[in-house]
């Protein structure tokens, strides 16, 4: 029989071969397709940091932990992923090759030092010796000079040392400096560039003056960042300032993995490997440059040439709101919905100020997970505290690799007089959930805004999102009752309306499925859609097969993991799974349930992942009105008609490009050009 579940992550690294797809792809602008490679080694980074710390984490202790859909074990995981990583590793240096070949046709190299003519060899050895030698610190590993720490993601020169007499030896260069840059432009040659570690490197000969170099390389090392806050928290501490201890220690976690540029002899690899720990396993190596945050740079020296770049797109001003009147107003005559980055955030960031200064608001509630480095969704928050208002900020500082920016705007919030909770224990708190609490003529009303993104002015313009507000007053008390239990470190434990996890949402997507079952058997139709960035949760992967199995017709819409194959014959014939990735990051989710006549529809934060339905707080917000029940279903059926940065996953678990004689369809240029009124 087919295998119908698939390991989640060899599915991730199946969608970042997506993203480099889009790097490889011709009909991509080439500083596009710049990006597009930079986000897969970036997206990698982060992966291996995170996942295969983890799994890492788990080969460690006593019991062996088998993965739950596949039966894989931790080590097995890691077996493949490194596998398959390396295999992937190559077309990214093809591609790599191609681009740079392609950004020398534009006036633009990044050359080596022996591709360099006499003038521009003599001014780099000049600029090593002046601005860059006196900088930097080499060591050389022996009995008094002990193997130096590594920084996670820093680039360092190596080299194995000989000397007459005496044992081989390692010499080591940090290559990352903010004093120098790290693109160095060459005189005399119009548009050639050096990066710096090459430079380093090829002058390592100097810095180790009167040893041999016998090898010499590039390295990079990507450490762990698995690391549980809730489970070395002690209660006596303060929470920030513990979590401001805990990037610290982040920073110092076992390596995963070690990048070469070079390939060095074997002892000075393994030599390598024994001073960090690693199975030579781990070890990769690279033709390509080993960061390639660099070509933002390249990027901005092609600047001005627009045809290498995706045609300019702003967020539009929403037809839904009226310039001039009141955002309560308008939201109180009927609810919104925003698209982003079609739609502007500015309504919501409108009513956020409006709300700060209505002398009928009483209170602002709101969870912030991710926000902007300069956030006016925080500015207005504070000016509503400095205003008198209650203010209730849930921060949650464990966001990962935003503990920092949270950190700092908590404190910032606290010094206006806010109220700032900091998560709950064993939970998460990811929902995008804001609540405005008015009292008008004795009545109290409530604006609740239900978001499937974060509240960050700068991925509103990147990431497609969602953005719900509604006056209704039952998912406004709902919404009060969230913020009641998270005050008290609590989770909801019922809901009418509202799906709210970790207690009310998984269940009751099970029990929506349950009902489609149901008239599926009875002969009747029954459908099912959801649009997510990530399929893990074995429990309703296993529903949506018996689902299937049932005859319900089931479309699903996944950018990221899917754990479930579609297509089986028996099993999961009638899922239908595409994956869209393209200029934005696909980010909301939608939940639709029934048949045109009975059809439910939701948007919320949660993904159907097990950390998103049973570890985390998130909310699920039901549509009500009919023109947004309409809007949702179009926005769907247009994502399904994707043919051109659509790939469909088969029942083999490998996904192609969706490829028809349709009429093209490119699903985010066409809600733009809604956006822009191109659409008749």
């Amino acid at each position: 029989m087919s295998k119908i579940y698939m390991n989640r992550e060899l599915s991730w690294l199946k969608f970042n071969e997506r993203v480099l797809e889009e790097a490889e792809n011709q009909e991509v602008p080439l500083c596009e397709r710049l990006t597009f490679a930079s986000i897969y080694q970036s997206n990698l980074d982060e992966f291996f940091m995170v996942r295969v710390g983890s799994l890492y984490d788990q080969t460690l202790l006593d019991k062996k932990i088998c993965e739950n859909k596949t039966g894989m074990t931790s080590q097995e995981q890691i077996d493949a992923i490194l596998k398959q990583t390396k295999l992937i590793n190559k077309r990214k240096e093809a591609v790599y090759e191609e681009l740079m070949a392609r950004v020398a046709e534009q006036g633009i190299r990044i050359l080596r030092f022996n591709e360099l003519d006499e003038d521009g060899a003599r001014y780099l050895e000049g600029y090593f010796k002046s601005e860059i030698a006196p900088l930097i610190s080499p060591t050389v590993i022996g009995r008094r000079q002990p193997f130096p720490f590594l920084k996670n993601k820093e680039i360092y020169a190596v080299a194995v040392l000989g000397a007459k007499g005496k044992k081989d030896r390692l010499g080591i260069i940090p290559c990352t400096s903010n004093i120098f840059g790290r693109l160095i432009a060459v005189p005399g040659m119009p548009g050639t560039y050096m990066l710096a570690e090459e430079l380093i490197l090829h002058f390592a000969p100097v810095v180790f003056k009167g040893y041999k170099i016998k090898s010499k390389s590039l390295l990079r090392i990507t450490r762990n960042a698995d690391i549980d806050a809730d489970a070395l928290y002690d209660e006596d501490l303060d929470y920030r300032e513990f979590m401001a201890g805990l990037i610290k220690q982040r920073k110092k976690l076992a390596p995963i993995r070690l990048e070469l540029s070079r390939d060095m002899d074997k002892k000075g690899i393994a030599v390598l490997c024994e001073y960090l720990e690693l199975d030579e396993n781990h070890v990769f190596m690279s033709s390509t440059p080993l960061d390639l945050s660099f070509v933002f740079q390249i990027q901005d020296l092609l600047r001005k040439n627009p045809e290498l770049y995706f045609p300019k797109r702003t967020p539009q001003k929403s037809d839904q709101f009226q310039d001039g009147k009141s955002i309560i107003a308008q939201i109180k005559e009927e609810d919104k919905l925003l698209s982003y980055p079609y739609e502007s955030i500015r309504p919501f960031l409108h009513l956020l100020t409006e709300a700060a200064e209505d002398p009928d608001v009483i209170s602002i509630k709101m969870t912030l997970y991710r926000v902007a480095k300069q956030s006016k969704v925080v500015e207005a928050l504070i000016e509503a505290a400095e205003n008198g208002k209650e203010v209730v900020v849930l921060v949650e500082l464990r966001a990962r690799f935003d503990e920092e920016n949270n950190i700092e705007w908590s404190r910032r919030l606290e010094d206006a007089g806010c109220q700032v909770i900091y998560g709950l224990d064993g939970y998460k708190v990811h929902s995008k959930l804001c609540l405005i609490t008015r009292k008008n003529a004795g009545q109290v009303e409530y604006i609740t805004q239900i978001g499937t993104g974060n509240y960050n002015e700068k991925t509103s313009r990147l990431y497609t999102d969602l953005s719900l507000m509604t006056s209704n007053v039952e998912i406004g008390l709902e919404a009060s009752n969230v913020f009641q239990a998270l005050s008290k470190g609590e989770v909801v434990e019922h809901t009418r309306h509202l799906l709210i996890a970790p207690k009310c949402l998984q269940n009751k997507v099970l029990d929506m499925l349950d009902e489609e079952i149901a008239h599926a058997r009875n002969g009747e139709e029954a459908y099912a859609g959801f649009k997510l960035n990530s399929l893990t949760d074995k429990k309703i992967i296993d529903k949506l097969i018996e689902a299937s199995e049932s005859g319900v017709k089931i479309d699903m819409i996944i950018r990221g993991i899917c754990c479930l194959i579609p297509g089986v014959e028996g099993k999961t014939e009638n899922i239908r799974i595409i994956s869209i990735v393209g200029r934005f990051l696909e980010h909301s989710r939608i939940y639709i349930f029934g048949s045109k006549e009975r059809r439910k529809y939701y948007i919320a934060s949660a993904d159907f992942m097990t950390r998103n339905t049973v570890r985390r707080v998130e909310v699920a917000a039901p549509v009500y009105n009919d023109k947004l029940k309409t809007k949702l279903q179009e926005m769907f059926d247009v994502m399904l008609s994707d043919n051109q940065k659509a790939r469909k996953l088969e029942a083999d678990g490998n996904y192609h490009r969706v490829s028809n004689d349709l009429t093209p369809v490119n699903a985010q240029e066409y809600f733009y050009a809604e956006a822009y009124h191109e659409i008749p």
